[in-house]
């Protein structure tokens, strides 16, 4: 995860009211993708995804606060289970709710969340902010949960390529 969005003032202007609140921060209590905290992981997708919808000239504003806001559950997701469909499916319903309990969402950020499983999940999201969101967060999950072995192949490369002292 980057830390740069710290540093980001207009990043931080968009969501710095959802950070501020005890239902976005209780995600620092549930493990995402093995490494990383579900707050660690939001923040990843809201500000990579903020980033691209910056340089695309797309909404950053929105990208940004429904990217946060995209896992907003507080659940084991590895092993609660619903009658209603699979997590990939309710999760974001569940999102929407909790999201809308602490802001007004747009019917831009509403599409970013509800689709951002597409791919696990059947309906395309509507908006390319909603594309940007779906694909960072598999970039981020993949990056998160692998983290540990692309570690790990780094140091056995080192060990077995080190560096050659210059004389």
């Amino acid at each position: 995860m980057t830390e740069k969005w710290e540093l980001d003032t207009e990043y931080l202007s968009y969501v710095e009211d959802l950070l501020a609140t005890e239902a976005v921060q209780k995600l620092a209590n549930y493990t995402q993708h093995v490494n990383s905290t579900r707050l660690e992981h939001s923040l990843s997708v809201s500000y990579y995804s903020y980033q691209l919808a910056k340089k695309w000239g797309c909404n950053a504003r929105a990208t940004a606060r429904a990217g946060l806001l995209h896992d907003l559950f507080y659940y084991d997701w590895r092993t609660t289970k619903f009658d209603e469909g699979s997590h990939a499916y309710m999760h974001p319903r569940i999102a929407i709710k909790n999201a809308e309990k602490i802001t007004e969402l747009s019917d831009l950020e509403r599409d970013i969340i509800l689709k951002h499983m597409w791919g696990a999940t059947i309906t395309p999201p509507k908006y390319k902010e909603s594309y940007i969101v779906t694909m960072v967060d598999k970039y981020c999950a993949i990056k998160e949960a692998s983290a540990p072995m692309s570690a790990n192949l780094r140091n056995k490369w080192h060990q077995w390529f080190p560096k050659k002292q210059s004389v």
